[in-house]
């Protein structure tokens, strides 16, 4: 059975805003998301994130980039939306019963599939289906932005902490 994790880059503050240059990951944290990606069963957005990382269906890349958008586009993709009709290459919609929808993801598939965006958590996380919280927080206060988790969430119990590159923490927390 799969688990789901939410993933995602964070400021000290709590918010998300990849647009922001200090997200922009140095050479050790790239590679750990290239590791990262290449090792999930499959990945789940909704249709904002989703929208952010179609970037890596097109473009011709340099070296890096090139690695990630290759490990990207292998990796099968689910679409939460009401309002997408269609979706890219290795993506699906993701429409009707979203618990059933996720429950039946996890049922099929073995390994780690990852959630993007804050929302889309929350929504699952209200459901009782997200299995872990993977928070990378970077030395940056916004003061604004989309919150990374965009609700209430359950009580969390600290697993992991991990130094990766040279200034970001992933903190990896489960359900209490």
């Amino acid at each position: 059975m799969a688990k789901i994790v939410f993933a995602l880059n964070q400021s000290l503050d709590g918010f998300v805003d990849h647009d922001h240059p200090a997200f922009q990951p140095d050479p050790v944290l790239f590679r750990h998301f290239i590791d990262d990606v290449r090792g999930l069963s499959g990945i789940l957005y909704g249709c904002r994130m989703y929208e952010t990382m179609r970037v890596w269906d097109g473009f011709e890349w340099d070296a890096p980039e090139r690695e990630y958008a290759a490990a990207w586009q292998s990796k099968p993709k689910w679409v939460v939306s009401r309002t997408l009709k269609s979706v890219g290459p290795n993506a699906s919609l993701i429409e009707g019963d979203l618990a059933a929808a996720i429950r039946g993801l996890k049922a099929q598939h073995e390994g780690e599939i990852e959630v993007a965006g804050p929302e889309l958590a929350h929504s699952l996380t209200e459901l009782g289906l997200v299995d872990e919280y993977r928070l990378y927080l970077h030395p940056v206060v916004l003061g604004h932005g989309k919150p990374f988790f965009a609700g209430p969430r359950p009580p969390l119990r600290l697993v992991a902490s991990d130094r990766i590159g040279e200034n970001v923490i992933r903190l990896t927390y489960v359900p209490a």
